[in-house]
């Protein structure tokens, strides 16, 4: 913040102010990580893991001399965070196809009697006001309880797309060395049945085309017969390094491929505009998380879907950005008129913009790439079940009326469902959001404290009457706010000891580390990672549902939209488990009315 600590109303205003991400101290991060994984092993798996902590962590041990390593980085110039280089890792070093498995989407809220053209149009004059206004940095900064959050995320909205590479990915940004400040692009890729077409939504002098002309221009687009026979969006559904390969040969093959990559690739956002209706909630959210992939590109930060009825949504690239700043775009988007937004951004009628189709060379053995892509994704989309689970009698304001934490009490209820549902208490993920440190994203929280299976335990005890069943779920409910605490202020063990092993991966010969120590073989970390829930949680009233892929050959993705009066759920999971699924969507619903049951007053 300024020199007076009152925060700035610019959007990037705050952030030198910003407190750094603490660096957890090595026996705080030993200590924490046989405490967490402690409930999910036996005894002689932690005695295992316990010996493996106390050989990471001895005096002249591999974990002293890694941490040192991550104390020198963390305090060179210009490092925002010790996790400066470990978000990279993360997201970009995921070799996997990221379609499906990394991106996340939202479901829009209604708007009725908008039509496709009418609620497209709308949804691109909304985002050309807020990207004209983070240019002139007048997008409010974000706070929480008064304190100003990171807003660096924000610039990775526009004219953001990952370029895939054969070890690891890169990002094609503004804001860079490359392309110093905002995107100065003027166009977006709108897709129709897998044909892509450039759309200039902003005029020569840079001023955006009024709703009714965007609409016109889309109108255009919807009329149009072309359907390729082989719709290059398919690649960027590849294995990472097989796309890296893939986009190499088709640089090689034409100079038209480079222009129309570029295009793409620096364009400010795409429109995906969908031929059919969906048949339902559901079906619209597997569209909006996997779809046509002919009809997307996946590598783009943002992509707006729009169904012929109107009914809309995103799918977002998640390597530079997070569930938060999608809301609060999203939020931007939808809590103001299209018209109204349109007249603030300064539109003027300029005639219809111009649209022309992006076309790219092929020979045959791209065609056949672009194809075996979308056959293989198609396979991989069926191959993934999905459900939603929908409580409108349920919501954050009811788990306040019973004194519990809104997200305690769901995760409590994932915790009974899944142990009924399975037999076992399995690995939890929730992700937790850590903004307002400088750079700050998510802290990874594993939600199974020790308290969580003496609670499912005593719920399904049949000698434990009520009393002891709601100490039980007290007890569990809070050490779930402790700890979702602890991961607010960054004291949580994983993403510190999973940087330690990238450390030494990268520069453990020149350290003296040139083996990994046996802590990364160990029950304990290999167990507490391994998720059997892997949760998030996306409140807004301008979405209905919230969604993700499973991690996991055995996991559920749970993303929820909680909310004072509703609670809206969207799992996934591979189809060989998918019965495990639909008994926990079952169990939950159960789980959720017993837990209201047990904690209303009497």
């Amino acid at each position: 913040m300024n020199s007076s600590h009152e925060p700035s109303a610019r959007t990037f205003g705050n952030e030198d102010g910003l407190l750094r991400v603490p660096l957890p101290a090595l026996d705080d991060s030993c200590a924490r990580l046989l405490e967490w994984c402690a409930p999910l092993l036996d005894d002689a798996q932690l005695a295992e893991t316990r010996a493996a902590v106390e050989e990471f962590r001895r005096p002249g041990g591999p974990g002293p001399v890694l941490h040192a390593a991550l104390e020198r980085y963390d305090a060179e110039e210009g490092v925002h965070s010790w996790l400066d280089t470990f978000w990279p890792y993360r997201y970009l070093g995921r070799r996997d196809r990221i379609a499906l498995n990394a991106n996340f989407f939202f479901l829009f809220g209604d708007a009725p009697g908008t039509g496709q053209a009418e609620r497209a149009a709308g949804l691109i004059a909304g985002a050309l006001d807020h990207k004209l206004r983070l240019d002139a940095e007048r997008v409010p900064p974000a706070s929480q309880r008064g304190r100003p959050l990171s807003m660096v995320q924000q610039r990775f909205l526009f004219s953001t797309t990952r370029i895939p590479g054969e070890v690891q990915d890169t990002v094609r940004a503004p804001y860079s060395a490359e392309w110093p400040g905002p995107s100065g692009a003027r166009h977006i890729v709108v897709f129709f049945r897998g044909t892509m077409f450039r759309l200039d939504v902003l005029g020569p002098g840079g001023r955006p085309y009024t709703l009714d002309e965007l609409a016109a221009a889309l109108r255009t687009i919807l009329k149009s017969d072309a359907r390729p026979d082989a719709p290059v969006g398919h690649l960027t559904t590849m294995a990472r390094a097989e796309w890296a390969r893939t986009r190499r040969a088709l640089l090689d093959h034409h100079p038209r491929n480079a222009a129309s990559l570029d295009e793409v690739e620096t364009a400010l956002f795409c429109v995906c505009l969908e031929d059919f209706v969906p048949a339902g909630e559901q079906d619209a959210c597997d569209h909006l998380l996997h779809g046509e992939s002919g009809n997307r590109w996946f590598d783009k930060a943002v992509s707006l879907i729009v169904f012929a009825d109107g009914t809309a949504g995103i799918n977002v690239e998640h390597c530079e950005l997070d569930g938060t700043t999608i809301l609060a775009f999203v939020d931007a988007l939808l809590g103001t008129p299209a018209a109204e937004q349109s007249a603030r951004s300064g539109a003027v009628s300029q005639g219809e913009p111009p649209v022309r189709p992006i076309e790219f060379v092929l020979d045959d053995g791209l065609r056949a790439a672009v194809r075996g892509a979308g056959e293989a994704f198609a396979a991989y989309g069926a191959a993934t079940a999905t459900a939603t689970v929908s409580f409108d009698d349920f919501g954050g304001d009811r788990a306040k009326s019973l004194g519990v934490s809104p997200d305690a009490f769901v995760q409590m209820a994932y915790q009974l469902a899944h142990k009924r549902a399975k037999g076992f208490t399995g690995a939890t993920y929730e992700s937790i959001a850590t903004r307002h440190f400088r750079h700050g994203r998510t802290e990874a929280m594993r939600v199974v404290t020790p308290e969580v299976p003496r609670f499912v335990a005593a719920m399904d005890d049949p000698a434990a009457g009520p009393e002891e069943r709601r100490a039980a779920f007290r007890a569990a409910a809070e050490a779930h706010v402790r700890r979702a605490k602890e991961c607010q202020a960054g004291q949580a063990p994983e993403q510190h000891l999973w940087e330690l092993q990238l450390i030494q991966k990268r520069r453990g010969a020149e350290l003296g580390v040139a083996e990994e120590p046996p802590l990364f073989a160990s029950p304990g970390w290999l167990v507490m990672r391994d998720d059997y829930l892997s949760t998030s949680s996306a409140p807004s009233t301008s979405i209905r549902y919230f969604g993700f892929g499973s991690t996991s050959e055995h996991c559920i993705g749970v993303a929820y939209v909680l909310l004072p009066d509703r609670f809206n759920v969207y799992l996934s999971t591979p189809q060989p488990v998918a019965d495990a699924m639909h008994a926990f969507a079952g169990r939950l619903r159960e789980a959720v009315a017993e837990l209201q049951e047990l904690l209303a007053p009497e």
